[in-house]
């Protein structure tokens, strides 16, 4: 199995014209699409997303695009895939990616505490997210 970096999976999804770029877009493309068994922690898939939507300025609906083909790609194995999947789905509903990661990542806690009593928090407390969240004071 061939763990991907986060700069592997940026050449895949995003094009451009510099030679040396398009040169690399070719070797990811060619290892993405050759059946070998790949991973991709999830620490990368935060980092992808950040890099496209920070880096890249691409709208939350162009990440998720590249998120779920991610998702369906059939010899790529995702850490924590149930986790990553939780996360996706709450980014689609307008959550933060990386606040829903690390919730998701926190599924089998019995509570998540925080401080931040602010955006995030107080939706995944209103939409009932599981662990709950607990904001220190």
């Amino acid at each position: 199995m061939i763990g991907l970096d986060t700069n592997v999976l940026a050449r895949y999804y995003v094009g451009s014209d510099d030679a040396p770029t398009q040169a690399q877009s070719v070797l990811a493309c060619q290892l993405i699409e050759s059946g070998k068994r790949l991973y991709v922690s999830k620490s990368v898939v935060l980092e992808l997303e950040w890099v496209l939507r920070g880096y890249y300025k691409s709208p939350v609906s162009d990440v998720l695009t590249v998120l779920r083909h991610l998702q369906t790609l059939p010899n790529i194995e995702l850490e924590d895939r149930q986790g990553v999947d939780m996360a996706i789905d709450a980014l689609a509903e307008g959550f933060d990616f990386a606040d829903a990661l690390h919730h998701a990542s926190y599924r089998l806690c019995s509570q998540v505490a925080t401080f931040d009593d602010k955006k995030s928090a107080r939706r995944a407390m209103a939409n009932g997210w599981k662990p709950p969240v607990h904001v220190l004071v």
